[in-house]
């Protein structure tokens, strides 16, 4: 049996019909109406695009850290990204809980992201670091308003998760990059 490793193999084209549309909601017995887990995937859709998104940021700003403060940096931005990673796959988690798709591959994250793309090249440690305060703002404007609306429908799941983990470790994380940047001001 010969195996197709071709670069295009697969491009553009469906072997099989999708067991489920990305916008669909399968039927889950969670005592949640359906309208109601369709609305909260569509907000964890968008929570999870951002979160991977802030996530791949604190890896490029790993990578491409530099300067006096750099190995104090280089070990913050990795824990967080480790962080962020673990969030990822509890809000990909509750969506699939939830009887949605969550959405997974870069291409799409990128599409769906309300974070500004970073420049390819190397900033200034200052200039990563207010990136990084404004994408923790803008994801944590969009969870808290998620938050309210799971509370309102009723899933009590979906609003602990996003109060218990998403908004507290994005506010500690913001905290912790904020000092860092009032330091660097302050010198």
């Amino acid at each position: 049996m010969a195996f197709d490793i071709s670069p295009n193999r697969g491009a553009g084209k469906q072997r099989t019909a999708p067991t489920q549309s990305f916008n669909g909601v399968a039927e889950m017995r969670i005592a949640l109406a359906r309208k109601a887990r369709a609305e909260i995937v569509v907000a964890l859709n968008q929570i999870l695009a951002d979160a991977m998104t802030l996530r791949d940021l604190y890896k490029k700003h790993h990578w491409q850290a530099s300067g006096p403060t750099f190995y104090e940096l280089h070990l913050l931005f990795d824990k967080h990204h480790d962080e962020q990673e673990e969030l990822v796959d509890a809000i990909a988690e509750r969506i699939q809980t939830l009887g949605g798709v969550s959405i997974a591959m870069a291409a799409d994250v990128a599409e769906m992201t309300t974070l500004e793309r970073p420049p390819r090249e190397r900033e200034e440690t200052a200039r990563q670091l207010a990136r990084l305060v404004d994408a923790h703002e803008r994801v944590l404007h969009g969870v808290r308003a998620a938050a309210r609306r799971a509370s309102e429908l009723g899933d009590d799941g979906t609003n602990d998760l996003l109060v218990s983990d998403v908004i507290r470790t994005n506010e500690k994380q913001a905290w912790f990059v904020w000092e860092h940047l009032q330091q660097g001001e302050g010198q």
